[in-house]
């Protein structure tokens, strides 16, 4: 089966059973509640929604039952809870602690209080886009986008297979020939360091890089802080909207050291991970969000559509060349592979100007499951074919990066986060960084540093020819104080100069020249000394941005690492 639609609002790209298809609103109504005269919102129930609780295969109108039997179904009801606006009546609120408490040790009491997921994860609008902003740090953080999250957990959960089955077989080979065993840990080409296993079994995991020393991926928040979508469910609905679901089984049997396979197929073994557990029932004395629920969100949010690829021309494809030129996906590894798909179906999002009729945006919508007939009384089963799934323009290694003290986030406690996830679907998701600090594209790569500074000093390289020659492909910088570019200074101020350290672009930065015939200290592609103006500085740069090069009428930023200053 197969079917295409266009993309109106959110979850139109999954409406793979319907013909016509109408725009999706960021947060929904229930119009059992609340009727109108436009006949909109949802048209079930809470009670309705929530059905005949989990049940089992045979059970009509239980989570199992639907998301097994008729799984689209299941989706449309996951995105409806998502975009329900609960009531105090169906046990919205109040958040932890009402807003009192250790923050220090509590982070969530600084969570906002919302009536809905799609408050937080609503731009684009109908979407489970982006858009909060939760006090749950000094500097806050922005609620991410949640393209793709089934993807993300899906490539998680293999990385992590592989890299603990490199462990066992290091563990298993040390002991087999009595000495340590030292081995690199890779997987699908990623790079995450290396362990040393030792005859007794121990391991040494001071080489690895990125992740934590039990190398489990986590692929959610900002930090990489969760493990699987459910966890990240049932958190979220207590912290930021105060609703609990202290009866979790899932949940509360793996985070009391079992192991089980939630209805979306993903496997929580509490005796390889710490899984986190649902709240506690003497917190509330009542259960508010009941299981199915949580069912129907989780297997919605493993079936949501990926970011989807907005239009291709000249200028962009320049782009993207340059961005492999320079480096940028070291980290940002465009295409990764699945080896066992659980989704239901695939969403492919592209510019049709043609077929798209709003935003110029068409998605063809792919099913990728089975259909199994085990009983006559019911509709056949529809389990996932788990074929392999290449993703496309994911941009990301699952690894955490320390990308300079601009990203560097402040606790409660006093102490400062350093490391955060690369993150994925910029095209729709402004402002960016973890914070939302910064509104443009070109903005958020001036912040890189630390363990990018040579990828952010060759795309400033790269933008000082460019600009220079007035050739497309890359941003030129806007002087964010008076707007003036920075390529042409106006009137007769002359800027003071100060004296910088030497700077070497990475060699493999192609169309990177800094020859100026004629002008002292630049030969060969070497600065060896550059002026510098200071107004130029304080004004263009935030912390840790390197210095500025003059020349002639050009301003461009150079990545000067901080030992040299």
């Amino acid at each position: 089966m197969r079917a295409t639609v266009t993309v109106l609002g959110a979850w139109a790209a999954m409406g793979l059973v319907i013909a016509v298809v109408s725009p999706v609103p960021g947060q929904l109504i229930d119009k059992t509640q609340a009727p109108n005269s436009a006949g909109e919102g949802i048209a079930k129930s809470l009670t309705q929604e929530i059905g005949a609780g989990r049940g089992d295969l045979s059970t009509p109108d239980s989570s199992v039952f639907i998301i097994n039997r008729d799984p689209f179904r299941a989706i449309r009801r996951g995105r409806q809870l998502f975009q329900r606006k609960f009531t105090r009546q169906q046990g919205q609120g109040p958040r932890e602690g009402d807003g009192s408490g250790d923050i220090n040790t509590n982070l969530i009491i600084g969570a906002g209080l919302v009536d809905s997921c799609a408050l937080c994860h609503g731009r684009p609008r109908g979407s489970a886009g982006a858009g909060g902003n939760v006090v749950t740090r000094p500097d806050s953080r922005d609620a991410p986008h949640l393209f793709g999250l089934g993807l993300k957990e899906l490539l998680a959960d293999e990385i992590t297979t592989d890299l603990r089955s490199i462990r066992a077989n290091a563990q298993a080979e040390a002991r087999s020939k009595g000495r340590p065993v030292t081995r690199a840990l890779t997987s699908k080409g990623i790079w995450y360091g290396s362990i040393t296993a030792r005859p007794d079994g121990s391991v040494d995991t001071s080489g690895v890089q990125g992740v934590d020393p039990d190398l489990r991926i986590r692929p959610l928040f900002l930090h990489g802080g969760t493990i699987s979508i459910r966890e990240f469910i049932v958190g979220a609905a207590h912290a930021e909207m105060g609703l609990e679901a202290v009866n979790d089984p899932d949940l509360a049997v793996a985070s009391a050291g079992g192991r089980v396979t939630t209805p979306s197929g993903m496997v929580l073994d509490g005796t390889l991970d710490l899984i986190e557990a649902p709240p506690p029932a003497s917190e509330t004395g009542v259960t508010q969000l009941p299981v199915s629920p949580v069912d129907f969100l989780e297997f919605y949010l493993l079936n949501y559509f990926k970011p989807g690829t907005g239009e291709r021309t000249e200028f962009t494809e320049d782009g993207r060349r340059a961005f492999t030129r320079i480096g940028c996906d070291r980290c940002h590894i465009p295409d990764l592979q699945i080896n066992r798909d659980r989704r239901v179906a695939d969403v492919e999002t592209v510019f049709d100007p043609v077929k798209g009729i709003f935003n110029r945006l068409f998605a063809t919508a792919t099913t990728r499951h089975e259909l199994v007939n085990d009983d006559a009384r019911f509709p056949p089963l529809k389990p996932p074919q788990l074929k392999p799934f290449l993703v496309h323009n994911i941009f990301t290694d699952f690894k955490r990066h320390d990308l300079g003290p601009s990203f560097h986030e402040r606790n409660y406690d006093g102490t400062i986060r350093t490391q955060f996830l690369t993150l994925w679907g910029v095209g729709s998701t402004t402002p960016y960084g973890h914070d939302g600090r910064s509104m443009t594209l070109t903005d958020v790569i001036l912040r890189h540093g630390g363990e990018a500074r040579a990828e952010r000093a060759g795309c400033l390289c790269r933008a000082r020819a460019r600009v220079a020659g007035r050739v497309p492909g890359f941003p030129q910088f806007v002087d964010p104080v008076s707007t003036r570019r920075h390529g042409v200074q106006s009137g007769s101020r002359r800027p003071e100069y100060t004296r910088v350290p030497a700077v070497r672009p990475r060699q493999h930065q192609a169309g990177c020249s800094l020859q100026q015939p004629g002008r002292q200290g630049v030969t060969n592609g070497w600065i060896t000394r550059v002026s510098v103006p200071k107004w130029c500085r304080t004004r263009l740069l935030f912390i840790d941005y390197g210095q500025v090069e003059v020349v002639r009428t050009i301003s461009v930023a150079f990545d000067i690492p901080t030992s040299l200053r």
